[in-house]
Formats: structure tokens, sequence, C-alpha cells
């Protein structure tokens, strides 16, 4: 897919790229793409996805990697750098009729080199559980679309379960689903749990257990992302208006919210640590809120169009003590990290704990997170403790952590301590197949009536063939809707009440919800590259590579500094050379 050569520079397409890490580089061989390597002619088509999964085998190849193109969905085994990728054997081909993929996601903690659970979200509305091992097809949830008619923006197994998800739809409202539960022959009836403003949570009202579980109304207009904290504690949602929202999932409790600077917000990641949360949007900004803060702390400004995936890299993430010392991903430091799922973080996030620790010495943390957008460019950024923690040395900066946390309680909190997720205090989410118990003892709270929702009963789901409706609805979603409902800052002392107030984007502009651009510091991509010919939809950090696709159903692999093999760029330079990319 990439090339050298040709037109101005600014329009050439990247191979290779140079950070303070060292270079690099685009690895040809290890591209994964249809069998026939054409590129898909995506007009009117999904964006394309990636998951990936490890089947933690004894061959030291279990690596598993999933695609989406169009009514294509492909599943293979993932060879990363260490060997060419093989086109010709994918593991599992399906392709669908009437409806497309939309996004899909492995379960981690079932996953065996015999069977894995992957979920897949269609642009009918439909949810189908498959094992691509097994090659069978599980269950279809919403097959009837009596629950919901759009499209499937978001899939995600429940963090620490083996059998409950979520889904968002493109309405605007997301679905808590048991694969152990049928979906009924009729369209569900609700009983509200919890409400607040521009927000509200129902339980199915059933004489026996059914699915949905829970359905959440979130805000206006589609609902295009959410990413559970690296606890699996919280939830944080970005919609089409242009909101940023964060619930407690277990007490279903607002911790707080943020406005874009105009137009939808379109993705949204986590910190290793769950300190900070990074957003990204039809404003052509990455935005960094801070969690226990609840407020913006910075903006970054390298796209020239919309921002499609934004994400965290857990291996570049430095910590610095008195003896200066940089753990970029290479060190043996990092041989306990799993290559996927929520727990890969955990040997970032011992270093990050060290910051609120009473050690003496100072320490200091950058966090690298990346960002890809519509106007094919890759960009790095780092957050850096000058942005962090302005105006404090840092060899002040845990005392400042510390302060922050005793003395500003978040919107929302109700003057409560807050426990950032992901670190080292709170107690780790029970892997069960319920609802995780709430985080937060509230005496007041219904989680009593939480857990009747999700009380277990097992029933068999026959699976059909997908039907879709033509539907084209979701055509209308990517409008940049300036209309929404006002978020209060202190939405979760309000819960009994709903509103349904307009708010004018121009009096949410200087406010805590979207400050100025001025008023918050202005980061600057480390690097900001061309890396394709069509609009970027995927950006994955993995320990040795990092995971790039465009529109055109081309997942490529950019091989760290350090990590690829020599033989590799021997393959490389013999086909294409070397390009020198003044980086």
């Amino acid at each position: 897919m990439a090339t050298e050569g040709g037109g101005k520079e600014m329009n050439e397409i990247k191979t290779q790229f140079t950070t303070r890490e060292g270079l690099y580089k685009l690895l040809p061989h290890s591209e994964y793409s249809r069998p026939n390597r054409v590129p898909f002619n995506s007009q009117g088509s999904n964006p394309v996805r990636v998951s990936f999964v490890n089947l933690n085998d004894q061959s030291g190849n279990g690596d598993r990697l999933c695609f989406n193109v169009g009514r294509e969905l492909y599943f293979y085994i993932y060879k990363g750098v260490r060997k060419a990728a093989d086109l010709s054997k994918p593991i599992d081909k399906r392709i669908y009729k009437g409806t497309q993929p939309t996004c899909h996601d492995f379960n981690h903690l079932t996953a065996t080199a015999e069977s894995v659970s992957l979920l897949v979200g269609f642009s009918a509305g439909q949810v189908q559980l498959i094992d691509p091992i097994k090659k069978e097809t599980s269950k279809l949830f919403n097959e009837e679309r009596l629950i919901d008619k759009s499209r499937v923006t978001c899939v995600k197994w429940v963090p620490g379960s083996e059998s409950l998800f979520l889904v968002a739809h493109s309405s605007g409202n997301m679905y808590l689903y048991n694969v152990e539960h049928t979906c009924g022959t009729t369209a569900p009836h609700y009983q509200l749990l919890k409400q607040g403003e521009s927000f509200a949570v129902h339980t199915c009202k059933s004489k026996s257990t059914r699915n949905p579980l829970l359905k959440w109304t979130v805000g206006e207009g589609a609902l295009n992302e959410f990413a559970f904290s690296p606890d699996g504690k919280f939830l944080a949602c970005v919609s089409q208006d242009g909101f940023l929202r964060v619930f407690s999932f277990d007490s279903v409790e607002l911790h707080g919210t943020m406005k874009s600077y105009f137009g939808g917000l379109l993705c949204v990641c986590w910190s290793p640590d769950g300190k900070y949360i990074v957003t990204g949007g039809e404003d052509d900004l990455v935005t960094v809120w801070s969690f226990v803060d609840c407020r913006v702390i910075a903006r970054g400004h390298g796209h020239k169009s919309w921002v499609s995936v934004v994400a965290f890299d857990p291996y570049t993430t430095s910590v610095e003590e008195s003896d200066p010392m940089e753990f970029s991903g290479s060190d043996e430091d990092f041989q306990d990290l799993l290559h996927f799922g929520r727990d890969r973080a955990n040997s970032t996030q011992s270093r990050l704990s060290k910051r609120n620790s009473t050690d003496s010495r100072p320490v200091s943390v950058t966090y690298r997170f990346g960002s890809v957008g519509q106007d094919t460019q890759l960009c790095l950024w780092d957050l850096t403790e000058d942005i962090l923690f302005p105006h404090q040395p840092l060899s002040r900066a845990r005392t400042h952590t510390n302060v922050m946390n005793a003395t500003s309680p978040p919107a929302g909190s109700n003057g409560n301590s807050v426990t950032t997720p992901g670190n080292s205090v709170p107690p780790p989410l029970p892997r069960s197949n319920s609802l995780p118990h709430s985080a937060v003892s509230n005496a007041g709270s219904k989680s009593s009536v939480m857990d009747g929702a999700i009380a277990s009963g097992v029933s068999k789901f026959a699976t059909l063939s997908l039907h879709d409706r033509k539907e084209r609805h979701h055509e209308k979603d990517h409008k940049r809707n300036h209309s929404m409902g006002h978020i209060s800052s202190k939405s979760s002392d309000k819960l009994n009440l709903v509103t349904k107030t307009k708010t004018d984007p121009a009096k949410t502009l200087g406010t805590p919800l979207c400050p100025r651009m001025e008023d918050v510091p202005l980061l600057e991509p480390l690097i900001c590259k061309k890396i394709a010919h069509e609009r970027l939809t995927v950006l994955i950090f993995l320990e040795d590579c990092i995971v790039t696709a465009c529109q055109e159903g081309f997942i490529c692999t950019w091989g760290r500094p350090g990590k690829v093999p020599a033989e590799h760029f021997c393959r490389q330079d013999s086909m294409q050379g070397v390009l020198q990319d003044q980086s």
C-alpha cells in the first residue's frame, strides 16, 4: 500500500519515521488484507476495524487477527514482525448478504487454542457471536431488530466477564447483554432504573430474564464509541452531540463530562493508569481530560480533518526517577506484560503508581499516545509533566498529585473521594458472569435492582441468517449536530430530574465543559506523517509494533526500534530499497 516517491514531499506516503526511541519502519511483508491484495472500493462502506487476541498456545505464535472489509470478515494468524503474512490461508472467512460488519471484539478471558469467542456488530443492528476456530455460529442477538434497528457502532465484552457484553448503536442507545439469555420474540418493555440530565438507564421488564439486561440512553445523536477504564469500573462514552460522558459502570452514576470544541466526538481511550482520557472528533483536535479533576488539561492540533482513532501506547510511557531511567517497551521489565487485553498495561501502571508513593525520590512520567484521522495522517503525542502539572517542579509533581486528590473533588462526586481507575488502590474487578458489585458504597443506590436484572438464566437461541431492511439512516449520523442536552457538572446530585433543555454551543465555550483554545496548553505532535491513500480507521499499539489500517482494507505493521529481525530488513531492502525520510 505505502509507496515512495512521486509528487510533493507533503503528499508522499511515508514508510518510516523517527522518534526519540529510534526508527519505526513499515514492514510490507507483514501487511494483511483481502487475499487478492486489491484495494477495496470503500464508497458507502463501514470503517475497517481490527481486533486482536492471544490464544496463549505453546507454539509461541498465538496471536490472532480479525478485520472487516465491506461485507467480508477475515480471521488470520498474526505473525507480526517475525514472519511474512500468509494471506492464502485465512483461518476463517465470512461474507454477509444484505448487511455489513461494523465492529468486533474478542473475549480475552475465555480464549484458548481450541476456541475463541468473537462478537460482531452489524449495520442493520444485529450482534453475532461466533467462534472462528471451530467455525461455528453460536448465537444471533437482536435478530428481528426488535431491540434496536440502527447500526451497531461499538461492541465490547465487559472486562472480567465471560458472558456479559455491551453494545452501542447510532440511535444513541447502549444495551447490556448476557450470551446465555434470549432476546425474546416481542419488543422489550423497560422500567426506569436511574436517570440524570441527558442520560437514563432502564432495566428490561419481563417475567423471565431476557436480553437486554439494561438499556442506556446517552445524549443526543449517535453514540460513536465507548471504552472501559483499565480496571473496568468506569465507562467513557463519546457521542455525536459532542459530549464525553464518564459513568461509574457499577452504580450507573455520571462522574463527569466534557464538550468538544465543535462537532461530534468520534473516539475515546484511557491512559494505562486510568488518570486521563483522550478524545478525538470532528473538531480535528485531540483533547486530554483529567479523570480526577474532571477538566480539560490539554488539546492537540496536528490533524487536518476528523480524528478517527486515539490510543495510548503503554509500552512507550516512560518513568524517570532520581537515577533517570526510561522504560520504552524494550526493557526486560516488560516481559510480564501481556500482549493483549487490559492486563497488558499492568507493568506500566506499577511505575505510574510511583507518582503517588511516599518515596523521597522525585518521579515524573511521560504518557505517549497516538491518533489517526481522515486526513490519512498518523500523529504521535507526548503528554509530559509540564502539561499535567503546570508551574510545578518535577520533583514536586508527586506531592501535587496528592494535593489535588485531597482538595479537588471532581464534578458529580458529591465531595466524596475519587479512586482513580487502574491504579493500585482499588481491588481487582471480580471475574464473574454477573455484573460487578458497586465500587461505591451507596445505601441509596439501586444495585439490588441491577443484580435482579442480570439474574442468571440459560436458554438456547436459534441462529438464523441476517436481514437488513435497507436502513440508510446512519448516513445522516455524521451531521455536525450542535444541539445537545446540557450536562450539569453536578448531575449526579439531580438523578431524579430529567431535563431536555437545548444548549447553545457558544454558551459552553469558555466554561469548564469546553475551555477556549487559549485557556489550555496546545500540544504539537512529535510526528505527523501521511501513511495511507485513504482515511485511517485503526491504531493499535503492540509490544513490538504499531498496527494501522485504512479504508482500502490494508492492515499495516510498523516495527518498533530494535524489534525487527535483520532478515526482515534484508527482504524489504531487496524489494524496494530504504526510503530516506527526513523525520
